[in-house]
């Protein structure tokens, strides 16, 4: 599929301005997506700690941003957009302790193992120049459209 940038990506999803940490859909099927986030190093992201650090596990919601994304582009045209609710994590792997001393971009990808109207369950990574920071497996919730 042809790429997306962040303002495509803006009209997908409901993290706005600074919240929002994807940078590009590098590419997405019917199964996964990938995504690039280099926003991530940003220091105004408000994921960050009182002293500017960023803990690897907020890796989980920029993985979490590139479910949505994956969501909204996968569902219909003609529906409205249904609020999604990370409630499960599994076996989550922190293989290093801080985003922020990573190195250019971050790779997110994100691989739907099963899901219909009612949720969703990816596996996820984030590596940085092919090193995996962080994975896991996360189960989203559907609400209904408002």
């Amino acid at each position: 599929m042809t790429r997306l940038g962040r303002d495509e990506i803006l009209a997908l999803i409901p993290h706005g301005g600074a919240m929002c940490l994807l940078d590009e859909v590098l590419e997405w099927d019917a199964a996964s997506v990938r995504c690039l986030s280099h926003r991530y190093r940003a220091s105004d992201n408000p994921l960050r700690r009182a002293d500017g650090t960023l803990g690897a596990a907020c890796g989980i919601e920029i993985a979490a941003q590139a479910m949505a994304v994956h969501g909204r582009l996968m569902a219909s045209a003609e529906g409205l957009p249904v609020p999604g609710y990370l409630v499960s994590l599994r076996d989550v792997r922190l293989a290093k302790s801080r985003l922020d001393e990573a190195a250019g971009s971050l790779t997110i990808s994100a691989t739907r193992l099963m899901g219909d109207a009612r949720g969703a369950t990816y596996v996820f990574s984030v590596t940085n120049q092919e090193i995996e920071m962080l994975s896991g497996r996360a189960t989203v919730l559907f609400g209904t459209a408002a």
